[in-house]
């Protein structure tokens, strides 16, 4: 009988993300990967598997199994790890979620890990680099407008507006692309080595890059995965790149 060998795809981990279930007469602490990113991954060609927290001492040996790191959207992160006092609408902080994350991506910049961080991930980059958030966009900027919701998420409702020469321009071109929008915090001060690549008409942070160009990082505060579902073009080339990436370190590791 004939074998068929099928080709090795690039692995990308997923953090999961923490959530409270009803079971046997009391609530317990569950994580899960919404099927928007995991859909994405795949369509993409590669397979995706969910990253529980560990202690910093396993991380290298999770982070040794697999060829991206995707970071995903969820709840804010905690004001205190950029040094800020709590504004009253921050909610849905995990402190466990928040402290694996933020060390998941300095260590995936050591290794120049290929990256996508989609929304609060943009957020935990930059602030797993010494930067600050804006807490509440509303109160901040003076409008709504970033937390559109429902079956809107599947479709461009805003702007990112894309610069000249950056890796995100590179792959769906400069200038301006039509987003969704679904957060209530955005990038503030810089971390250190993080650039804005992108931004809204309102100057809200869209998209960030590092300076070392030889880590392979897209971030992006819009969400790719829902807008991906509706054949929206550039949503579908930022997975594939992401993928390519992840398939280049598999093979040159």
């Amino acid at each position: 009988m004939a074998r068929y060998h099928l080709p090795m795809l690039p692995v990308i981990g997923i953090p999961a993300r923490p959530k409270h279930v009803d079971s046997i007469g009391t609530t317990l602490r569950a994580y899960a990967v919404f099927h928007t990113y995991t859909d994405s991954i795949i369509a993409a060609g590669a397979m995706p598997i969910m990253l529980l927290p560990v202690q910093h001492d396993h991380l290298d040996q999770a982070l040794d199994h697999i060829d991206g790191l995707m970071l995903t959207g969820g709840g804010d992160i905690a004001p205190e790890r950029y040094g800020a006092s709590r504004h009253e609408t921050v909610n849905d902080v995990d402190d466990e979620r928040d402290d694996f994350e933020i060390e998941l991506v300095r260590r995936a910049h050591r290794r120049r890990l290929p990256t996508m961080a989609i929304c609060r991930g943009l957020q935990i980059v930059n602030v797993a680099f010494g930067g600050t958030l804006v807490q509440d966009l509303p109160s901040h900027t003076g409008a709504n407008g970033h937390d559109i919701i429902g079956d809107g998420a599947y479709e461009p409702h805003s702007i990112a507006r894309i610069e000249h020469g950056c890796r995100i321009a590179r792959i769906i071109g400069a200038g301006d692309h039509g987003v969704n929008s679904i957060h209530h915090q955005a990038v503030e001060e810089l971390g250190e080595g993080i650039r804005v690549v992108g931004a809204a008409p309102d100057g809200t942070v869209e998209a960030i890059e590092h300076e070392d160009s030889e880590w392979p990082m897209i971030a992006v505060q819009w969400h790719p995965e829902f807008l991906g579902a509706r054949e929206h073009g550039p949503s579908t080339e930022l997975f594939r790149a992401f993928v390519e990436a992840a398939a280049k370190y598999h093979t040159d590791r």
